[in-house]
């Protein structure tokens, strides 16, 4: 599939970095405070996202011996750090987000063929058939974002079991896999396609859903949880912390010498899909992350309604929904909710801390906080 067209001004983040810092450099020139708020407004390149931060007032004049003029602050620029990219358009997240068209950016639009790949990684989304079942035909335009916010409803988590994102990425592109976001064990989000793009990660629910990738070591049997001793060490210091074999090579992580520690000391066991599993948590920098980009999403497609699937007792359902519920259903999944041969996220994610975290970020935005 060919790279698209830029439609938008928030799709090319490099080009608004270099439109930023001339722009910056002319308003410290010049002093000219009218030109801050068009910087704002380009920088801005979304519609639903909460406004830029206006700049600081001038500071009043002081007297001194030598009379001289007195300087503004600098402007507060709009970030553009943490846009993801939805039909060409930015929207803010509040975390750290790192397109696929940034130097340090996994690209899966950047995608070559092989016999075990197949011939492409994501395609279309496909419009619903009757009934909102899937399996219908790639609409004859490009998807709008008013299209995508009523196609939309649907956020699949998954662990990646290869312990770091750069490393998912390169297995997911030999599979001819992808998956919309890949989240690295600093916090650090990875944005390989458009959200218009069928990712391809979650079989029937490709269409609706939007998928991430958290990296993580993964779960295991008790049989074969001595895999993870290869993967954790306990510090005496600092206790329990990711150290990956040898032969694993580079992380690939951006924050440098990060120590990735799960948020709880102990594995964790559980049963999901009728398995017995045990677990590492996930990393605290990957919760806060995970928080902010679902407050986000719920912004931008309120169809994805911020829970997780409720049994009769309203506890999380832990096998694969039936599919006639998983057809009617509207929200944040794990991979085990779709399929019953899968098991991400796992027994060790913590679901009720993602949950009231998005809904205490939406707390105060004028779009509301969903209930169960």
């Amino acid at each position: 599939m060919k790279f698209p067209t830029a439609t938008a001004v928030g799709y090319n983040r490099p080009y608004l970095m270099a439109l930023r810092h001339r722009l910056e450099g002319v308003i410290l020139k010049r002093h000219c405070w009218g030109i801050t708020a068009v910087c704002v407004l380009l920088l801005a390149g979304c519609q639903t996202a909460p406004p830029a931060v206006a700049p600081a007032a001038p500071s009043p004049a002081t007297v001194v011996s030598t009379p001289a003029p007195v300087l503004p602050p600098a402007p507060v620029a709009a970030r553009t750090d943490d846009l993801i990219i939805v039909a060409g358009l930015g929207f803010h997240t509040g975390t750290r987000v790192v397109v696929w068209s940034e130097k340090a950016g996994l690209n899966a639009y950047d995608f070559n063929p092989t016999k075990q790949a197949g011939t492409e990684n994501h395609g279309g989304r496909r419009l619903a058939l009757p009934g909102g079942k899937p399996g219908g035909a790639e609409p004859q335009t490009p998807w709008t974002l008013t299209g995508l916010q009523k196609q939309i409803d649907q956020f699949v988590l998954h662990y990646d079991g290869e312990g770091f994102s750069r490393n998912t990425f390169n297995v997911l592109q030999q599979r001819g896999l992808s998956a919309h976001f890949l989240l690295d064990v600093d916090g650090t989000i990875y944005q390989t396609l458009d959200l218009r793009e069928r990712a391809y990660h979650a079989t029937i629910a490709n269409s609706r859903s939007i998928g991430i990738e958290m990296a993580n070591r993964g779960a295991f049997p008790p049989e074969k949880s001595k895999e993870l001793d290869a993967w954790y060490a306990t510090d005496a210091q600092k206790g329990i912390g990711l150290r990956p074999p040898a032969n694993v090579g580079a992380t690939g992580v951006l924050t440098p010498n990060f120590i990735a520690r799960p948020d709880q000391p102990q594995i964790v066991t559980g049963v999901l899909n009728g398995r017995i599993l045990k677990q590492y948590n996930f990393t605290s920098e990957q919760y806060a992350a995970l928080i902010k980009l679902t407050a986000a999403l719920h912004r931008i497609f309120p169809q994805i309604k911020v829970d997780y699937p409720r049994d009769v007792a309203g506890r999380l359902v832990r096998n694969k929904l039936a599919d006639q519920r998983l057809e009617k259903y509207h929200g944040l999944l794990g991979h085990w909710h779709i399929q019953n041969n899968k098991i991400d996220p796992g027994p060790a994610f913590q679901w009720d801390r993602l949950i009231d975290g998005a809904r205490r970020e939406l707390a105060g935005d004028k779009h509301g906080v969903d209930g169960p």
